[in-house]
């Protein structure tokens, strides 16, 4: 059984007086069917599930009137043995995105306010699933019930849940977050063990199904096996569910990604998806993809400065998967072993990088990069302590040039600090902070309740 962070999340939802329908989205497999179903069964008196696309008859329960009274009577016909207890159900509505009546419906649920709601959805985000674009245009689009649902995302293991699947306790944990505030050198039996435990996150990835395969056999084949059917499942969605224009075109440039990494400038060209590819061809291919959150766009920024995103540059970017794994996948069977081994050369700086890319993800950070004309490339751009950072991955020892550039003119990048991972213990150089790459999960800007100040109200004097 994997402990998630989203349960803390799930606990908190329940017990607040004004909560809304939960809607949870994320890749396929990720896990969210599993946890909400143990949630509502150890918090509910009663629960009540159905899956929009193993029962497609459950759909016309959320036909013609919408009104409560005759979704309970409706569903209560349809699943034997419900049972409706006011205050103590907890209806799931899995694979929401197939029943856009469902969706629709939420709003009167909040409304009525006896039952506690949770949907789940695997293709959320996508524009126009399951309909051609014509089709999509015609009918507009879904109807989503705005100000009465909470929509979260969920993401598959994080690194530290994947310590926490291990049996690496708190303790241990609390101890690196400790190195990491404080500025310590990791002890080095932790230190070792930790980066052994890195090396098998990459391997593994998050996806809950590749997680407990590992741990049960820790079987490589076996590995490569699960994660390859589930990547499987990703293409098949991409030909069921995408415009038959573009359904060449999303597969074409999910392929493409190991090639994009392995350049020494990793931003995006369209001509390694196919040559002669241009943006106009490709472009909706890579929002799907993202929308269905199997890879996160990089962003090139214009200047090192806050906000990042407001000076971002949309047409200039970088695509990671959003799950180490799944890029781990993609490449030769037996680079996993060699990852172990300590065999793998250039390529490692691709894979390290898209590690990082899985931290920030997973966290819920957007990502951005800055790259010049002139041959300056950081790896990425973050907030962090409420400053403008540096990150930059090294695969081996040694400066950082760029990084190093940008820190000796800070009056023109007016950036103060840079964060060094490598496969290397705790260590700062003036500007520098250099950490290990296990420690990549916690580098994040937490954020803080800011109370805004009353404006004295006495000044308004004429």
């Amino acid at each position: 059984m994997l402990k998630r962070k989203v349960e803390t999340y799930l606990a908190k939802w329940k017990e607040s007086e004004d909560r809304k329908p939960l809607v949870i989205k994320g890749i396929r497999q990720c896990g969210k069917t599993y946890i909400v179903q143990k949630f509502a069964r150890e918090n509910y008196e009663s629960v009540v599930y159905m899956n929009f696309i193993l029962e497609p008859d459950k759909k016309s329960a959320f036909t013609g009137n919408i009104d409560v009274d005759t979704i309970i009577l409706n569903l209560s016909a349809l699943i034997q043995g419900s049972r409706f207890i006011e205050g103590k159900t907890c209806i799931i509505l899995d694979e929401i995105q197939e029943c856009k009546e469902a969706r629709t419906a939420l709003k009167s649920f909040h409304i009525d306010g006896r039952f506690d709601i949770i949907a789940t959805g695997s293709l959320l985000g996508v524009k126009g699933y399951g309909k051609s674009r014509k089709k999509n245009e015609e009918e507009g689009q879904d109807s989503v019930p705005v100000g009465y649902e909470t929509v979260i995302d969920m993401y598959p293991l994080d690194f530290e849940e994947f310590l926490w699947a291990n049996g690496i306790g708190e303790v241990v944990i609390d101890a690196v977050k400790s190195c990491f505030e404080h500025e310590k050198a990791v002890p080095d039996g932790i230190h070792k063990a930790m980066m052994e435990l890195l090396y098998r996150y990459i391997i593994v990835g998050g996806l809950p199904e590749v997680v407990n395969c590992f741990l049960e056999t820790k079987n490589i084949e076996l590995i490569y096996k699960a994660q390859r059917n589930l990547i499987a499942e990703y293409e098949e969605d991409m030909v069921k569910y995408a415009d038959d224009a573009d359904k060449p075109n999303i597969r074409e440039c999910f392929e493409s990604i190991p090639k994009q990494l392995a350049k020494e400038n990793k931003k995006f060209q369209y001509s390694i998806v196919k040559k002669g590819g241009r943006a106009s061809q490709y472009i909706g291919s890579i929002q799907w993809l993202e929308d269905a959150e199997i890879v996160r766009r990089c962003y090139n920024t214009q200047i090192t400065e806050l906000p990042l995103e407001g000076n971002s540059v949309k047409e200039c970017f970088k695509v990671y998967t959003t799950d180490i794994g799944v890029l781990m996948a993609m490449l030769d069977y037996g680079t996993q072993a060699d990852i172990l081994k300590g065999n793998l050369l250039g390529y490692k700086g691709a894979i390290f990088e898209n590690l990082m890319a899985d931290f920030l993800c997973k966290s819920g950070q957007k990502l951005y990069y800055f790259h010049k004309d002139s041959g300056l490339e950081l790896d990425f751009l973050v907030r962090f302590k409420g400053e403008c950072v540096i990150l930059e991955v090294k695969a081996k020892s040694g400066k950082a040039k760029s990084m190093t550039t940008v820190l000796k003119n800070k009056e023109v990048y007016h950036v103060k600090n840079a964060i060094k991972l490598g496969q290397y213990n705790v260590g700062r150089e003036g500007d520098i902070l250099t950490i290990p790459l296990y420690m990549g999960f916690l580098v994040e800007d937490k954020l803080t309740d800011v109370i805004i100040p009353d404006v004295d109200l006495s000044l308004l004097t004429v």
